[in-house]
């Protein structure tokens, strides 16, 4: 347990779901203040955007060269990372479904919570977690607003904003998580510059 204190403290941790909390409850309450369903469904995935987002930087720890080195395994606490940090965004989305101004449809949230988690996994293995949030959110607001054309490369392209029954959206957020979950588990987090690292 020692061990688990130690590990959540020094990825920052318990400040990051202070705040993926508290961007829950501020997009329940612009939920509960719209009634329009084009303004639900974009909530929805911004609620979604905003949590992966406020999460990404958990996935790296102040010391490159602690995870080199250390004597057991990284990779399964590299997964059991990222599916706790989809559990608790999938909390947080289903918990508003006991009130009156819940998060629907579920799947919805659920789906772009898997692919974005999975997008930010794989920036923090490729660019850093401290970068790890450029690429979802940058996607996720042109998808957003630039919703694409009926096509299926439309419907890739804007994946995130599209339907909860498309077939389309769901296999791109899949692979998404699927690959970003992978390049995580197995190469971890990418290593930063000295200057970089000396100013944590």
């Amino acid at each position: 347990m020692r061990w688990l204190a130690l590990y959540l403290r020094s990825r920052r941790v318990p400040v990051a779901l202070a705040l993926t909390g508290g961007c829950a409850v501020l997009m329940w309450a612009l939920r509960s203040a719209s009634s329009d369903g084009g303004t639900v469904v974009r909530v929805v995935v911004l609620t979604a955007l905003l949590l992966v987002t406020a999460l990404a930087p958990t996935l790296a720890g102040p010391d490159d060269a602690l995870e080199a080195t250390a004597a057991f395994p990284w990779w399964p606490r590299r997964g059991a990372h990222l599916l706790a940090a989809f559990l608790v965004v999938s909390v947080l989305l289903l918990a508003t479904t006991v009130t009156g101004a819940h998060f629907d449809p579920a799947w919805l949230g659920l789906r772009d919570a898997a692919g974005l988690l999975g997008l930010v996994a794989l920036g923090a293995a490729t660019i850093g977690a401290a970068r790890a949030w450029f690429l979802p959110l940058g996607w996720t607001l042109a998808a957003t607003l630039y919703p694409g054309s009926e096509s299926v490369l439309g419907r890739i392209l804007t994946w995130q904003a599209q339907p909860p029954a498309s077939t389309a959206a769901a296999v791109t957020a899949g692979l998404l998580a699927l690959g970003g979950f992978g390049a995580y588990v197995l190469a971890g987090p990418a290593h930063r510059a000295p200057a970089e690292a000396g100013q944590q």
